[in-house]
């Protein structure tokens, strides 16, 4: 199992557009191959800073999704709500 750590930073005043976006990417996730659950995280102290974190079978799983047309296409709504691209981080168990 490997896990997705996604961190994004949210325009001001755009936080309910974006929880949309991130609702609807979660409801396509949710049917993938390889997908194993996830959750989407607010920071405490600064509601622009969003944390996604998924869990996958295996890299390949991950990658198959992350290069799909359907997440491309999700994506194209949730960038404009961005202030810059979002950070994509891969982890792995150390044991």
């Amino acid at each position: 199992m490997i896990k997705i750590i996604i961190e994004r930073r949210i325009m001001p005043g755009l936080e309910d557009e974006y929880e949309q976006a991130a609702r609807d990417v979660m409801r396509l996730v949710q049917g993938v191959a390889g997908f194993a659950g996830g959750e989407s995280l607010v920071e405490s102290e600064n509601s622009h800073r969003r944390l996604v974190i998924t869990q996958w079978r295996d890299l390949r799983a991950w990658k198959d999704w992350s290069d799909s047309s359907t997440r491309q296409q999700a994506l194209q709504k949730m960038l404009p709500l961005l202030t810059e691209d979002e950070h994509v981080r891969i982890f792995k168990h150390s044991y």
